[in-house]
């Protein structure tokens, strides 16, 4: 073979070579593009697992506010009408922080109180705070918060009309109070004005009215005086002014707050019972809406929740249109905080008997509960079920001494 030749073989060898390494024409390019491809599915799917873990993490924190919005509802009506849940929790730490003060003041044991009916209406509070950083804790109290002013606008609202159907039902006045238009109620209306009278006048005397109407001297409405409404029959006893006290109008306004009824109590709470029945699983097992009380699991009635009550009950009868803690000469925070501290701080041993006699009263008229807690060993031994057991057993005595 001459050299040419060789020379031309050899080309051919290596133009063979050089199509064999690049292969098909665009196979280059197809991988190129397969790589590409895989790269956006790989970044679609990354994105598609951060959207789907931010929206569990917004599932889940949307579930967390609904809780924590539902068991702060509570906290208006149980705990604390006006102070804050972190007022509560300061002076909790400042007594932890500051264990030898005893030198603490009457506002300082009522908002340490405050914290005990907080920890025992919300048992998971400690637990919560203890596993949160600071920006959920401030997000879980900020949403409590919401939840409690929210029940107590939502009660305002519905006493509004609530406590104006009593009034025109129980005391018939002529013209009837408007359930829609407070401006017609407060001392104007005959029938508001003797409710809200104070406890030491009288509203039938004409001079009375109008030196209430008119803000004379020795008539000023104040929290200093109960309204005539926290008394039994709306009169009080000059000489024993304890009598009958807490055991009025918001007595039957309460079991509607709490049990979502309007009912004409009889006081012995069947409405409550019978509610409580419809509120468990019906016979086809579909859920019934529970009301206040079942869902913060409250099965007797406390001094926060009646002193929520009156205020609630005054603010209906009166004539100012929106929620404020002052109308005119009338405190609403000291007004709580007289009722509070009338259950709390008790004078004395007979005195608090009297308290707890007078909560007894209100968690049967509320809630039905039976006095069977009360009775002694001797009552039920007279019972016919222990008596008869005793007397089987001597027959059975008195018949084996005979054999």
């Amino acid at each position: 073979m001459s050299h040419a030749e060789g020379s031309a073989s050899d080309s051919v060898v290596q133009t063979e070579g050089r199509e064999d390494d690049s292969g098909p024409p665009g196979s280059e390019a197809r991988a190129q593009s397969s790589f590409a491809e895989a790269r956006q599915k790989r970044k679609i799917a990354e994105l598609e697992d951060k959207v789907l873990a931010l929206e569990s993490g917004r599932v889940v924190k949307e579930r967390q506010s609904n809780y924590y919005l539902a068991h702060g509802r509570g906290i208006r009506r149980l705990v604390t009408l006006f102070d804050s849940v972190e007022e509560l929790i300061n002076e909790n730490d400042r007594r932890y922080d500051d264990s030898s003060d005893e030198n603490t003041t009457i506002d300082q044991d009522r908002l340490q109180s405050g914290y005990s009916y907080l920890t025992r209406t919300l048992p998971w509070f400690l637990k919560h705070c203890s596993d949160m950083d600071h920006d959920d804790y401030m997000r879980m109290l900020k949403v409590l918060r919401q939840g409690a002013d929210g029940a107590r606008g939502d009660d305002t609202a519905k006493l509004m009309t609530l406590v104006s159907d009593w009034v025109n039902r129980e005391l018939k006045p002529d013209p009837p109070v408007d359930s829609d238009d407070k401006n017609c109620r407060g001392f104007v209306c005959d029938a508001c004005g003797r409710l809200l009278c104070l406890a030491e006048l009288d509203w039938k005397n004409p001079a009375v009215k109008a030196g209430i109407r008119d803000r004379a001297d020795g008539h000023i409405v104040t929290d200093l005086s109960f309204p005539a409404f926290v008394y039994e029959k709306y009169t009080a006893n000059a000489d024993n002014l304890e009598e009958g006290l807490f055991k009025g109008l918001q007595s039957y306004i309460y079991i509607s707050v709490f049990s979502k009824r309007q009912s004409r109590v009889t006081g012995d709470g069947a409405d409550v019972i019978a509610n409580n029945r419809r509120a468990k699983k019906s016979f086809c097992g579909m859920k019934v809406k529970k009301h206040v009380a079942q869902i913060i699991k409250m099965d007797k009635v406390t001094p926060r929740s009646i002193a929520y009550a009156a205020c609630q009950v005054r603010f209906a009868l009166s004539s100012v249109t929106s929620w404020r803690s002052v109308d005119g000469d009338f405190d609403y925070i000291l007004f709580w905080r007289c009722i509070v501290d009338f259950f709390e701080r008790p004078p004395g041993r007979e005195a608090r008997r009297r308290v707890e006699k007078l909560l007894e009263w209100w968690t049967r008229k509320v809630f039905g509960r039976s006095r069977r807690e009360d009775l002694s060993n001797t009552a039920k031994a007279s019972m016919s079920v222990n008596a008869l057991t005793r007397q089987r057993e001597q027959l059975d005595d008195a018949t084996f001494d005979s054999d």
